[in-house]
């Protein structure tokens, strides 16, 4: 089920900030282009790689006025053991990543994989108007690019025809 050009559902989660507990909802990101990406679980292989990608272009995401959250079904504590591994995350992870352990945020987005309790590897854009811009989902085993969820995000808010790997400062198509 596509969710592109509908608006964003509405959502408040629990979410590890910084390393404390905050409640955050989509009206925070009112007005504000912004990314939810989904992984399945804390302390697995592919998932580190996915959030420590996203965490490194936060800068450009920024650059681009993009707001980035990550999303899994573990809960804030997991969330906050695993991040403080400076073996796993190097880097300290300072984007907001939500610990949707009721599944009622997967469930709004429908990328949860109800037979495990686990969201699939899901990515959704989300413009300043609160429409859905962009949805990818993969199943659990095939990581993403942060670089390509960023890449589209720009080409979306170019307001022109972007070719397939158009990036930010080249010509439009037609």
């Amino acid at each position: 089920m596509t969710m592109v050009g509908q608006p964003e559902p509405a959502w408040t989660a629990t979410a590890y900030v910084k390393g404390e507990q905050k409640t955050i909802s989509n009206a925070d990101y009112k007005g504000k282009w912004h990314v939810l990406y989904w992984y399945p679980l804390d302390f697995t292989f592919v998932c580190p790689t996915e959030i420590k990608g996203f965490q490194s272009l936060l800068d450009d995401f920024g650059d681009d006025k993009v707001e980035v959250i990550g999303v899994s079904t573990d809960s804030f504590f997991s969330h906050k053991a695993w991040f403080a591994d400076r073996k796993t995350f190097p880097q300290v992870i300072t984007h907001p990543v939500i610990a949707d352990t009721n599944h009622a945020v997967s469930t709004a987005f429908h990328v949860l994989k109800e037979d495990q309790g686990v969201a699939f590897r899901a990515t959704v854009v989300v413009d300043d108007k609160g429409i859905v811009r962009a949805v990818a989902v993969n199943d659990l085993s095939a990581g993403r690019s942060p670089a390509e969820t960023l890449r589209t995000v720009q080409a979306l808010q170019s307001g022109g025809l972007c070719g397939a790997d158009w990036k930010k400062g080249d010509s439009f198509a037609g």
